[in-house]
């Protein structure tokens, strides 16, 4: 007999999906003891996880797994190979429907016009507190993705119009927004195809964007300290530029449009609550986690946190037990870089519904806050 752990290490599926596939039928264990709940397995049921596990992969719907699971326990390889083969041309099926969908999502983007070419190729230079600007990247470099399919999310979009400099960074799974307030700054108002006037501040001032690569981020950051100083910003077409008294740091913008973070950060209100970040911290390094091996981000597993507001309007962390209606997963150690950037002894956390982003606000401060995919408990 193999326990549940030993299972979970030998098929790769996390524990806490073990459970879930009990629930639903599919991988029973062998036994179960009555008095500690405790599952064990036996020595056939290793092969058939490590066999779900590929078939989950795959994409097959747990009601065919559970009936290729009957006919491989009974050597029934007709019906597996039937099973195996209809799910095939389902996937065939809806490859070649994705492809064509694809295909005509293209011929739109190639026709279609840019409205935000005029934004990138526009001149703009301005001045803003040091400390800001440097509190504003510290706010966002984490959520800053680095999968080498998507160079347009390995940078910092650097946002400027309205007496503003917003920063945003996002790997898909987290954006992080930030804001600091410009001191002065001239160059085209953002019309596209058209030429503008210089202006200072106000609603006519320049509009422009800019996605820093990391490295140039980063150099950035170097430069600046925690004075009252003042630092010169340019975006000029395709270069942009930071000088903080007689020294620089400047190079290329990367050559890719950003997603619109306006839309992506529009979520509808929640329920608002404060939590003091040393002591949650604490809880969430010490307390339950749902380990899950079956979920992986760039090839990695992680670990899930999945909180609970009471009835007393506290948040509480749940463990792999109980029902799951109500409460969100993330990702634990993306919480708690969030909880870092947000650089506060308190924050709100912002809990929307189960498949809502879950948002990390400074009470202070509501231009900057970070936001969290939600992890699906029943996969």
């Amino acid at each position: 007999m193999y326990s549940i752990g030993e299972m979970a290490r030998d098929s790769g599926l996390g524990v806490s999906a073990l459970r879930f596939y009990d629930r639903a039928g599919v991988l029973v264990p062998a036994r179960v003891d009555p008095v500690s709940g405790y599952r064990w397995y036996g020595a056939g049921q290793r092969e058939e996880a490590r066999l779900l596990t590929r078939l989950r992969r795959a994409g097959m719907p747990l009601a065919d797994i559970r009936l290729v699971l009957a006919g491989w326990s009974n050597a029934d390889t007709d019906l597996v190979r039937a099973l195996l083969q209809a799910h095939l041309h389902r996937l065939q099926a809806g490859l070649s429907e994705a492809h064509s969908e694809f295909s005509a999502v293209q011929a739109l983007l190639d026709h279609r016009e840019d409205p935000m070419t005029s934004l990138r190729t526009a001149a703009v230079r301005l001045s803003l507190p040091a400390a800001e600007l440097a509190a504003a990247l510290d706010a966002v470099r984490f959520a800053a993705g680095t999968d080498p399919e998507l160079p347009m999310l390995a940078g910092v979009l650097f946002d400027i119009g309205g007496g503003t400099l917003t920063v945003v960074a996002t790997d898909r799974y987290r954006m992080a927004v930030a804001r600091a307030r410009t001191a002065g700054h001239d160059g085209p108002r953002a019309q596209a195809g058209r030429d503008a006037p210089r202006a200072q501040g106000g609603h006519d001032a320049p509009r422009a964007q800019a996605v820093v690569p990391l490295p140039l981020v980063d150099a950035m950051r170097a430069l600046l300290g925690g004075g009252e100083e003042t630092v010169r910003l340019a975006v000029d077409g395709d270069r942009v530029t930071l000088e903080a008294g007689d020294r620089q740091a400047a190079g290329r913008c990367a050559g890719h449009d950003f997603p619109d973070h306006r839309r992506l950060v529009g979520l509808p209100a929640g329920r608002r609550v404060l939590v003091d970040v040393p002591a949650f911290r604490k809880l969430l390094e010490t307390g339950p986690v749902r380990e899950s091996r079956v979920r992986e981000q760039d090839g990695l597993p992680y670990d899930l946190s999945v909180l609970e507001v009471t009835g007393d309007g506290t948040v509480a962390l749940c463990a792999d037990d109980g029902e799951d209606g109500g409460r969100t997963a993330v990702n634990r150690a993306f919480l708690l870089h969030a909880l870092a950037a947000g650089d506060r002894d308190e924050l709100v956390l912002e809990f929307g519904a189960p498949t809502a982003p879950l948002a990390i606000r400074r009470p202070d401060d509501e231009g900057t806050f970070s936001i969290l995919m939600p992890v699906r408990l029943d996969d």
